[in-house]
């Protein structure tokens, strides 16, 4: 098997794990019921929001002539609706992040990976601002090609690509932080970005599977930290 089918397949095993398994299903169902709750308590005063700027606005006045204020106020709360997904994922993965990997990786390193020395590369605050710049890039991304949606192939593809590049970008530093130093960081990342992208994109395509996809951001946490640490591993005995 390739390093992306092994670190995936390690994933799913060590997914088993009781607390891994609690830990896995936390984030997610807690950003959907925090949003969904969110989304739900202030449903009507979007649709007021909506409905006043439709009648304050001079070009917008056809359309309550015209009957379709209600449609259209449909329509603004279903696109609300829309934007609410890459929040929740981006709240469950960070969520996971946070919770998660503290115990993911020491998991993963004592139990595979028990001879790698830690060296410590990565700090607290460089995880924060690691995290900090993946939302931001994900957040830029995901508005600048909103008028590739349109396409229809980009409505497929997109959110993948996206996902893929948030979650690698995300947990590929937590995953050496304790491990790796500041130069093998580098090096690592350098040496397996296009198996790291690549397994992002599979586990983005987990994200549409329903149920399943409630349990793919510690999936990705264990996936990179296998991946990452296992490249590692190597780097070292290469060396």
């Amino acid at each position: 098997m390739g390093p992306v089918t092994t670190a995936l397949m390690a994933a799913l095993r060590d997914l088993r794990e009781p607390r891994i398994l609690a830990l896995g299903l936390l984030p997610p169902i807690a950003a959907i019921l925090v949003w969904a709750g969110l989304a739900w308590a202030f449903a009507d005063d979007w649709a007021r929001l909506v409905a006043g700027g439709i009648a304050s606005t001079p070009w917008l006045t056809w359309i309550g002539d015209w009957g379709l204020a209600s449609v259209f106020i449909w329509g603004s709360g279903f696109a609300a609706i829309a934007l609410l997904l890459p929040v929740m994922l981006i709240t469950a993965v960070l969520v996971t992040d946070l919770v998660a990997m503290p115990v993911i990786v020491p998991l993963v390193g004592d139990r595979y990976y028990p001879r790698l020395e830690r060296r410590t590369g990565g700090t607290v605050a460089g995880s924060i601002w690691n995290a900090a710049k993946a939302v931001v890039l994900f957040v830029l991304l995901w508005v600048v090609t909103l008028p590739l949606w349109l396409t229809g192939i980009g409505a497929l593809v997109l959110p993948v690509l996206l996902s893929a590049h948030f979650n690698q970008r995300l947990f590929r530093y937590d995953a050496l932080a304790e491990h790796a130093g500041a130069d093998e960081f580098a090096h690592v990342l350098r040496a397996a970005r296009g198996d790291l992208y690549l397994l992002g994109i599979l586990l983005s395509l987990l994200l549409t599977v329903p149920l399943a996809n409630l349990l793919v951001p510690v999936l990705s946490g264990l996936a990179f930290t296998h991946g990452c640490l296992a490249r590692l591993e190597r780097l070292r005995a290469a060396g």
